[in-house]
């Protein structure tokens, strides 16, 4: 979308998509743009949890609430109202709608639930992705913002197919916006795994990476799965095998240092930061 660093600079709209491991400063950098009164921020999260499974995580909230007498009673007098309340900050209901394999004893959904979830994630996701261009449509003839942020969910590598150069979704993403990779380094990984053991969170997986991984874990853990022990040990595979996919859509876009992004403190920042990144890779690629 834009030939070199300076074309970005003079560009009177610029976008960009941003993705990697979450916690490498996306969701940082998107609101700090949007703070600044200049950039539409579009979060994929946000729209999956409110748009695309918004019903799904009440209608989750309401089955627990009736086992509760006096919840299932006010319920089906219409006397209370159910429902998530998703920002951007916060998307706990939908991960805790996602929820974790394993033993329901322990917090734990049945498996085939739990794919079923995952499958209804994928479709979402992809939904909230390809909704990108509405919006860019929308900011500007609403809101009257030339510059647009997307940031999108950690596992839109596992939603598309990074090698293949037809892939409808990324054909259509990158068409739309320059795709920006914050990538980390073995440091950043090493810091990600510890914060997630101490505090294991939902994730969506690939269906096949689940489900080698499900057999692995079970065959070396023998017995009813504890659900936070099985996420906790997939978490560092999954952290392995999503680096080569996202490698692989940077080819479409450009592919800037967490810790530059870390460094990020303006939007004017963030300009000579994605310019110095498209000129690199221009050198790359001579």
């Amino acid at each position: 979308m834009y030939s070199s660093g300076k074309a970005w600079r003079d560009a009177p709209e610029k976008r960009v998509m941003l993705f990697g491991m979450s916690g490498l400063g996306k969701t940082h950098v998107a609101s700090m743009l949007r703070r600044s009164g200049e950039w539409f921020h579009y979060s994929v999260d946000y729209r999956i949890g409110t748009r695309y499974m918004g019903e799904l995580i009440a209608d989750d909230f309401k089955r627990h609430a009736m086992k509760v007498p006096l919840l299932r009673e006010l319920l089906m007098t219409d006397s209370v109202r159910i429902e998530s309340n998703i920002t951007f900050d916060n998307l706990a209901p939908l991960s805790t709608y996602l929820g974790k394999p394993g033993d329901p004893a322990r917090g734990g959904l049945a498996f085939h639930d739990y794919k079923r979830r995952q499958d209804q994630h994928r479709t979402a996701e992809i939904a909230a992705m390809l909704d990108s261009g509405h919006f860019i449509t929308r900011a500007r003839e609403i809101y009257g913002y030339r510059h647009f942020v997307c940031d999108t969910s950690g596992s839109i590598c596992e939603v598309v197919d990074p090698e293949n150069p037809d892939d409808p979704v990324l054909r259509a993403l990158s068409s739309l916006m320059l795709p920006v990779w914050i990538r980390g380094t073995e440091a950043h990984t090493s810091e990600l795994i510890r914060r997630f053991d101490q505090a294991p969170k939902p994730m969506y997986y690939q269906p096949a990476f689940l489900a080698a991984a499900w057999e692995d874990y079970g065959r070396e853990n023998p017995g009813n799965v504890d659900p936070d022990a099985f996420i906790r040990w997939t978490y560092a595979r999954a952290l392995a095998h999503r680096r080569p996919r996202y490698a692989a859509m940077a080819r479409r876009g450009v592919t800037v240092e967490a810790d530059e992004v870390a460094r990020v403190a303006s939007p004017r920042d963030f300009v000579d930061l994605i310019a110095a990144a498209i000129d690199r890779q221009d050198r790359k690629e001579d």
